[in-house]
């Protein structure tokens, strides 16, 4: 028998000393389902972000507050834990500090190599175009405003600007000549919007592709596993509706998988990777890669015998991952409101449940500043298009308030 499948993984008792710890770097919502499923195979869970009650840290046993971009605090953090692994669920860290926690014998998921180049998207896009030569839109960076007018006259437009870090489209423009920001516009969003990479940016050709999917990618100890294609829709760059599985052939499918191993291998590691493609008639090309579960990603709690951040867990504690199966079709859409508060209340959940074959995630954000994305609805059925649109009307039905906090105090 193969070495790979004799292997033995052994997982201690949470808060005991023999327990089995992770590091969970980000707490969000898609922090929260990982932790879920750490805490049914009893691992001890440590929590972290840069805000209290975060959704992760609702469900973990040990929560911490700190700056993850700060190295020398993230470090102590480490050394005070003493993780067994540490898993990122956000592109704001020091990498440095993974680099040297992984000196020390610390398993950082999938690596710290990995972590570093998909943090910003100039490692990852010169990885992908320029060492392992795979199909990407024209792309330029630029470090300055006069760069940045450059680069837009190069790549011409419509184009799309995108600061080298961020998420959930925070600062990400596209420049055409009837509508969109303005080149200076987007050049101080992207300024003010983009993380711990702001004055670079990414000047993207605006390809006019037929349709774009995620292609979930497991590493796992018995090798690379897929899961079926999910397509999405995005507004302003951040995932709205997503859907599994995206219809496409098997020949543009084969395609889809070949890149997605030669990027996932080239970042190596074990867990889930969200590849990113665009999809123009038979050709494919590489967008971006995140080695964590993906948003778009949150469909495979309905439609999958494996959710996505199973599959993650699975992968990155060493336990071999089956076959994945597809059990039914589904949607999930997004519940996303704009506002200021710290009370947050939700009415109309019953909408959700009156309905067979739906499932419902209220992330339990403490507050919102803004734009924020609060839950997802989540609905199978025996077609994806019926799914999208049960899921898309009862996302509609949830009514948020804020409430007034003066009614609370004594």
């Amino acid at each position: 028998m193969s070495e790979k499948f004799k292997k033995m993984i052994s997982i201690g008792t949470p808060l005991k000393k023999n327990a089995t710890r992770v590091m969970l770097l980000g707490s969000g919502e898609l922090g929260k389902e990982v932790a879920i499923e750490l805490s049914k195979l009893g691992v001890e869970i440590h929590a972290c972000d840069s805000y209290p009650n975060a959704p992760a840290m609702q469900v973990a046993q040990c929560a911490h507050v700190f700056n993850m971009l700060d190295e020398r605090i993230l470090t102590s953090c480490i050394d005070e834990i003493k993780p067994d692994f540490i898993v990122p669920e956000v592109e704001a860290i020091a990498t440095n500090a993974l680099f040297r926690a992984e000196a020390k014998g610390c398993n950082v998921v999938p690596n710290a190599k990995a972590v570093s180049l998909t943090m910003n998207r100039e490692g990852i896009r010169r990885l992908a175009a320029e060492e392992l030569n795979l199909p990407t839109s024209k792309y330029l960076f630029a470090s300055t405003e006069k760069e940045f007018i450059e680069a837009v006259e190069k790549i011409g437009t419509p184009c799309i600007v995108k600061p080298i870090m961020s998420s959930s489209g925070k600062g990400q423009s596209c420049i055409n000549n009837n509508s969109g920001l303005s080149i200076g516009g987007a050049w101080k969003k992207a300024q003010v919007e983009g993380r711990a990479g702001a004055g670079k940016v990414i000047v993207e050709e605006r390809i006019n592709f037929d349709y774009e999917i995620t292609l979930l990618t497991v590493r796992n100890r018995l090798g690379t596993s897929f899961c079926e294609p999910i397509g999405h829709k995005q507004v302003d760059g951040d995932y709205i509706h997503s859907w599994q599985p995206q219809p496409m052939s098997n020949e543009v499918l084969e395609k889809a998988k070949n890149i997605a191993q030669k990027v996932t291998d080239a970042l190596g590691g074990h867990g889930i990777f969200g590849v990113e493609l665009f999809i123009k008639g038979d050709e494919v090309y590489f967008s971006e890669v995140s080695p964590r579960p993906h948003d778009t990603g949150l469909v495979t709690i309905i439609t999958q015998d494996q959710s996505e951040f199973e599959l993650h867990t699975k992968a990155f504690l060493g336990l071999p991952v089956a076959e994945i199966r597809l059990l039914q079709e589904g949607a999930s859409s997004v519940i996303k409101t704009q506002g200021k508060s710290s009370l947050i209340k939700y009415k109309g959940l019953e909408q959700v449940y009156f309905e067979p074959n739906t499932k419902l995630r209220l992330f339990g954000k403490p507050n919102i500043d803004g734009k924020r994305r609060l839950g997802v609805v989540l609905a199978g059925d025996e077609n994806y298009s019926n799914a999208r649109i049960k899921s898309e009307k009862l996302s509609s039905q949830i009514k948020i308030n804020f409430e007034c906090e003066k009614y609370y105090k004594s």
